[in-house]
């Protein structure tokens, strides 16, 4: 089965650190375009990695949004295999002074080694935030409207490292809560929603403090030392016709060890002109590497130009569990 995915809010969200938004406030006090009122159920949007839980075989089986198998990534999830017949889904967190790091995170969801894993488990275990569940003891439950799956997944013994997610009533206090102490976001669900796999359904609408996205590499700088250290990416998505659109260039977030690691993937696919179906302005295409846009870096960004570039981008891993962000319109 496929996960359910959000809509995002209709407008940019105003936070206290973006007063200058000119967002119109939602119902309520919530963000511009946000659903309220009592229909409505409200979650913390988690900065971490989408995975769905799976015992109905009689083994846990851990599945990304791409369908790759990842159980072997997080072994310290593995009493997820005492809850029976179960399909529960989720997110995978990795909690650093009690806030998700996703760049911690992006150290864990790429290991494939068993052995390597247990040692990554040991030092730093991830979390599993349940938000929702499918299935339990072999009953199919996900046409059921949400707040009767909530009511079964509250009642269910969860293993160590798995917890279900808070709910909240009042959305525009958690906006301001979740504001406060850095977190993603926010989720809005309706109570009476069944759950639509594969979908993304206006049943659940989605605000971000700060937007993320899924992006291509399609070139990258090198600092100015002449060192060949990579020091920037130029990022790119397709749109609707396959054309791919140029979104930016991003250096920051870029640690040494990632840095080190881009460059040796990105060189082994060089390209002999830029693969943009954009013009690249000049100052970004000067010294650049161009390269086959295959590789997908996770980008935080405070929003986007009016022709589409990210403003303030921050590189905070490769990804490997999900698409690419189709280009749309700002």
């Amino acid at each position: 089965m496929e996960p359910m995915l959000a809509t995002p809010a209709p407008t940019a969200p105003p936070t206290r650190a973006r007063a200058a938004s000119n967002a119109a406030p939602g119902p309520e006090g919530l963000p511009g375009g946000f659903p309220g009122g009592p229909e409505w159920a409200f979650e913390v949007k988690w900065d971490g990695v989408r995975v769905l839980a799976d015992t109905r075989t009689g083994q846990l089986h851990l599945t990304g949004r791409t369908g790759a198998d990842v159980t072997v990534a997080y072994p310290e999830l593995a009493g997820l295999g005492t809850v029976q017949g179960a399909l529960l889904d989720g997110e995978v967190v990795l909690l650093h002074q009690g806030t998700p790091s996703f760049a911690a995170l992006a150290a864990r969801m790429h290991v494939r080694d068993g052995a390597r894993a247990r040692a990554l488990a040991d030092r730093a275990p991830v979390t599993y935030l349940v938000f929702d569940v499918l299935s339990l003891y072999g009953v199919d439950l996900h046409r059921r409207p949400w707040h009767e799956r909530r009511a079964t997944l509250e009642r269910l013994t969860l293993p160590a490292h798995v917890q279900a997610s808070p709910v909240y009533d009042d959305g525009a206090a958690l906006w301001e809560a979740t504001d406060a102490q850095g977190l993603e976001g926010v989720l809005a669900k309706r109570r009476d929603a069944a759950y639509q796999p594969g979908r993304r359904s206006p049943d659940w609408v989605k605000a971000a403090h700060r937007r993320t996205r899924t992006a291509l590499v399609a070139g990258w700088r090198e600092e100015s030392t002449g060192h060949g250290t990579l020091a920037a990416v130029l990022l790119a998505a397709p749109d609707a016709d396959g054309a791919l659109r140029y979104l930016g260039r991003a250096g920051s977030g870029l640690s040494a060890t990632t840095a080190t690691d881009l460059r040796r993937i990105l060189t082994a696919h060089p390209a002999d002109a830029s693969p943009l179906d954009d013009t690249v302005p000049a100052a970004d295409a000067l010294g650049t590497h161009w390269c086959t846009p295959g590789l997908l870096v996770d980008v935080l960004y405070l929003n986007r130009t009016p022709v589409g570039r990210l403003r303030q981008p921050v590189v905070r891993g490769v990804r490997t569990d999900v698409p690419v962000d189709p280009w749309e319109r700002p």
